[in-house]
C-alpha cells in the first residue's frame, strides 16, 4: 500500500491541475458505501455504529484510510482517462464534513473541487453529493427534491440537482440519485421506487420546459436498466448503460453475478456524444472464493474490517464537446 501511495503521488504530478484545452467532459459517479465520519453525532443507529465506540470500531485512522482510498481511486481514474474528473457524484455520504476532509486531507487538496451537499431525512443518515472543479465550472444553482409516496414525503435520500455553467457560458444540469432499495422485497418497495423515478421525471420535465436541455442524471437506482420503472423516462432521457447491460456487465457482484444498478442517463442532445464505462480499480478488487471471481473490495466484510471502499464499482461518463 505504501508503494501504491508513492506511485499515485508521482501520477498526481503528471495529471494537469488545469482543465483547459480538453475536448471532453469527464463525470464520475460512485456509491462509496457508508462513508461516515468517526464521531457519534447522535443522529441515528448507523451514526452510532460507525463511530470510535460503536460496533464497527470506526476510528479516525480507518476513516482517514477510506478518504485516502477514495482520493487515490479518483487519481487512478484521472490517469486512465488523461484528466482528473470534472464532476463527481457520490452516494452514501454522511455529511459535508466527510467531504471537506476528503478534499482537504488527501491528495485531492491539489485540485480545485467544490462541494454541493444537503442533509436529507434518510433513516440511515446517508446523502448524495456533488463535487465539481472550479476551473471548469461555476455553480448557477442547486436544490433538492424529496420523493413523495401516498401524499407524504419519504424518509429517503433527496434527489440533488446542480446547474453548472462552463467557461463557454453553457449550462449543464447534473442530477444525483440514490433511489430506495428493494429491502423488504421487490413488490413491497415498488411504490417507493416508482415515487423516486416519478420525481426524477418531473424534475427533467421542468428543466426541458424551461429550455434547459442538457441533462445528466446519475446514480444508484437499486434496479437494473430493464426495470419497468425506467419506462417513465422514455422520451426524456437516454439510458447510457444499455450497451453494458447487453454485454453482461455490472457495478455490484451478488452471489457470483454482476448486476448493473449504477448508471448515467442523459438528454437526447447528449446521448450521441456520450459514453458510459464501468471502472474496475485494480487495488480495490478482491477475489471471492465462494463464487469464484473478482468483486469490489468493501470497507467491511461482515463485521471484519478489510480496508476497501465499497461494494460498488465507480462509473464514468465521457461527453465530447
Amino acid at each position: 500500500m505504501k508503494r501504491l501511495s508513492i506511485i499515485l503521488l508521482l501520477l498526481s504530478c503528471t495529471i494537469s491541475t488545469s482543465a483547459s484545452g480538453s475536448d471532453s467532459l469527464l463525470t464520475v459517479f460512485w456509491n462509496v458505501e457508508n462513508f461516515f465520519d468517526y464521531m457519534d453525532g447522535g443522529t441515528g443507529e448507523s451514526d452510532k455504529e460507525f463511530s470510535s465506540l460503536g460496533n464497527r470500531r470506526w476510528t479516525k485512522m480507518k476513516f482517514q484510510a477510506k478518504c485516502d482510498a477514495v482520493a487515490k481511486s479518483l487519481l487512478w481514474i484521472g490517469e486512465e482517462y488523461g484528466r482528473m474528473p470534472d464532476v463527481v457524484g457520490l452516494a452514501e455520504v454522511e455529511n459535508r464534513g466527510v467531504l471537506t476532509r476528503l478534499l482537504r486531507q488527501t491528495i485531492l487538496r491539489k485540485y480545485d473541487y467544490r462541494i454541493v451537499h444537503y442533509d436529507s431525512s434518510d433513516r440511515r443518515g446517508i446523502d448524495v453529493a456533488l463535487l465539481y472543479r472550479e476551473s471548469m465550472f461555476s455553480k448557477v444553482s442547486s436544490s433538492v427534491k424529496v420523493p413523495q409516496y401516498e401524499g407524504e414525503k419519504l424518509c429517503t435520500r433527496d434527489i440533488l440537482h446542480v446547474c453548472l455553467e462552463d467557461k463557454m457560458g453553457q449550462n449543464i444540469n447534473m442530477i444525483v440519485n440514490h433511489h430506495p432499495s428493494k429491502y423488504g422485497g421487490s413488490s413491497a418497495s415498488e411504490g417507493r421506487r416508482n415515487a423516486a423515478m416519478a420525481t426524477l421525471r418531473d424534475m427533467c420535465d421542468s428543466l426541458l420546459s424551461s429550455g434547459q436541455g442538457r441533462i445528466v442524471a446519475m446514480g444508484d437506482f437499486n434496479d437494473t436498466p430493464d426495470g419497468h420503472q425506467f419506462r417513465m423516462l422514455d422520451g426524456v432521457l437516454q439510458n447510457m448503460s444499455s450497451r453494458l447491460l447487453g454485454a453482461g456487465e455490472g457495478t455490484i457482484r451478488y452471489r457470483g453475478k454482476w448486476e448493473l444498478i449504477d448508471m448515467f442517463m442523459v438528454s437526447r442532445g447528449l446521448s450521441l456524444i456520450s459514453r458510459m464505462d464501468i471502472v474496475r480499480i485494480p487495488f480495490l478488487m478482491t477475489y471471492e472464493r465462494k463464487y469464484p471471481g473478482l468483486k469490489p473490495l468493501r470497507t467491511y466484510s461482515g463485521p471484519r474490517y478489510v480496508g476497501g471502499v465499497s461494494d460498488h464499482c465507480p462509473i464514468v461518463l465521457m461527453i465530447k464537446k
